[in-house]
């Protein structure tokens, strides 16, 4: 084997990979990141609503303190905010019921809603999903507790 040249370097045929081989392993990296996430974006979205039915269950379990506390469901101008801060005049009060105001925020950065009366029962904590809108499919659907 001749010594090579002081500017020149020995590059065996063997070493480093060769265009065609980067891009055959980025075309099989992108076929399978193709097939994968969908099934992971769908995943992520029943989490939320996972989520937000967690947090519905909580804020629940509080409107019914509030009812054991003060005799009465909190009124529409009051709203679930009568759940981390005192409304004026009601003396039994014995909150906050909540942390804080987070606990009222959904997955998707909107309030729960608190209707009066609910649907069947006293009163439904709702969340009108991904969307915002009433209606709606998969992520998108309303929840109700």
């Amino acid at each position: 084997m001749p010594l090579p040249k002081m500017n020149q370097t020995v590059r065996d045929k063997e070493a480093g990979v060769t265009l065609l081989e980067v891009m055959i392993v980025l075309a099989i990296m992108a076929l399978v990141i193709g097939v994968a996430a969908p099934r992971f974006l769908d995943s992520f979205g029943r989490a939320k609503s996972q989520t937000a039915s967690v947090q519905m269950s909580n804020i629940k379990a509080a409107v019914q303190m509030f009812y054991i506390d003060v005799g009465a469901l909190p009124t529409s101008t009051q709203g679930l905010n009568a759940l981390t801060t005192r409304p004026q005049n009601i003396q039994a009060w014995r909150g906050p019921y909540l942390e804080d105001d987070e606990g009222l925020i959904d997955p998707w950065g909107r309030r729960f809603l608190l209707r009066i009366p609910g649907e069947t029962k006293a009163f439904d904590i709702l969340s009108y999903g991904r969307d915002g809108q009433p209606g709606g499919d998969n992520e998108d659907r309303d929840l109700k507790d």
